[in-house]
């Protein structure tokens, strides 16, 4: 009988903290099946970064209670996803000769030409940054692209071109050790757009190309998928609270009710329904400028084909696909996590995706040769390295 193991996520989110808690069986195959949640409210963050890592602390120790208590299990160790401003995704590109006198190209030359594109990266732009993620996109011998693996082929000079997924080092320090101060220990992190799109997006549509992007409280996050790889990463300062606000402002009314009227969740007959209307779709038109800005600078705009997957807890507004679809000229859809049917009845919205596919990633479960559980395994004892190195 295949031996059970527990594997806890954390996403660590400016609007809330979410835990889940998950039971995966060592060898099989599938989607871990979950077994509790966890969520509270986030405290001493902003824009995905922390202000008072006491407060963030305590909000993981609030939500990492109930996942316990839903659970039964007591939590040691979780994997984490680090999300907000400071995460970056910057492409480089470096090259090696081959060092075997029969010019076959060993994983030491991959590994060297990894590392060349690493230091080829502007001092301006890696000063205060930390790799978390390495993805090579493209491999070149001899001056011929690569199809696959370069190892076992044989020339004399090697180049390869890389995806770094950066994260500002004090932003990523502050929530390892928040969260060692709610009294777990850090297995592991991933780049929470990567995280989510375990979840959420299929095979097929990373292999035809599509954008997947988190609409957030306070930052709007993207991937962009071709070929199975992520080949771009961006975070936008920007968020569905700044809709909250435009409302807020609009009408002269609290707070609350304008988060309210947001949601569709009544008082909708106490403002004229056409300025609200017109209210909300300036804020997303800025949203999906700024996608289709980025996507322009990566010239993928209108060419992925499987188009724009909406997420996270600012996605639920109405109309949003069909802006999506007229702003950035791309089939749209909201993310349906893609779960097996013991864990559909537990994640009711794709705002859980993060946490969940960190339970996915950690597991090692389902498709081995996928991005993120291939990425997890080429990443996770650098990591754990550095980790040990910045915590007391």
């Amino acid at each position: 009988m295949a031996r059970s193991t527990i594997v806890t996520g954390i996403d660590i989110g400016t609007y809330h903290v979410k835990v889940v808690v998950a039971e995966c069986e060592r060898g099989a195959r599938g989607f871990p099946h979950i077994v509790g949640r966890g969520i509270a409210e986030s405290k001493g963050l902003r824009h995905g970064y922390s202000t008072n890592v006491r407060d963030v602390a305590r909000s993981i120790k609030n939500a990492l209670a109930m996942a316990e208590k839903n659970s039964g299990s007591a939590i040691k160790r979780v994997y984490l996803s680090f999300g907000g401003v400071g995460l970056e995704g910057i492409v480089s590109s470096g090259s090696v000769i081959i060092s075997r006198a029969d010019l076959e190209i060993t994983d030491l030359d991959a590994q060297r030409a990894l590392e060349a594109s690493e230091q080829s990266i502007p001092a301006p732009t890696a000063i205060n940054r930390k790799v978390i993620h390495a993805i090579p996109l493209q491999h070149v011998l001899d001056g011929k692209t690569v199809l696959g693996r370069p190892v076992g082929m044989k020339g004399a000079k090697l180049e390869v071109k890389t995806l770094f997924i950066t994260a500002l080092e004090q932003h990523l320090n502050d929530l390892i050790q928040a969260t060692e101060d709610a009294g777990v220990e850090v297995l592991d992190v991933m780049a929470a757009p990567l995280a989510a799109s375990l979840v959420t997006l299929s095979h097929a549509q990373k292999v035809a190309g599509c954008v997947l992007t988190n609409i957030g409280a306070e930052t709007v996050s993207l991937v962009v998928f071709e070929n199975n790889v992520p080949v771009s990463l961006q975070v936008f300062p920007i968020g569905s609270t700044d809709i909250t606000h435009d409302i807020a402002l609009g009408f002269q009314i609290p707070l609350e009710q304008a988060e309210n009227l947001k949601r569709g969740a009544g008082g909708g007959g106490s403002v004229p329904k056409k300025k609200l209307e017109e209210i909300m779709t300036a804020r997303l038109s800025d949203i999906f400028e700024l996608i289709e800005t980025h996507l322009k600078r990566i010239d993928r705009n209108g060419l992925l084909p499987a188009g724009i997957v909406i997420t996270g807890g600012g996605s639920g507004i109405e109309t949003i696909e069909d802006l999506a679809r007229a702003a950035l000229r791309l089939p749209s859809r909201m993310a349906v996590p893609n779960l097996s049917d013991s864990t559909k009845g537990e994640i009711n919205n794709s705002s859980w995706s993060v946490a969940y596919g960190l339970c996915v990633w950690g597991c090692s479960a389902g498709d081995e040769e996928s991005m993120g559980l291939k990425l997890a395994k080429q990443t996770r004892s650098k990591m754990l390295e550095w980790i040990k190195q910045i915590l007391p």
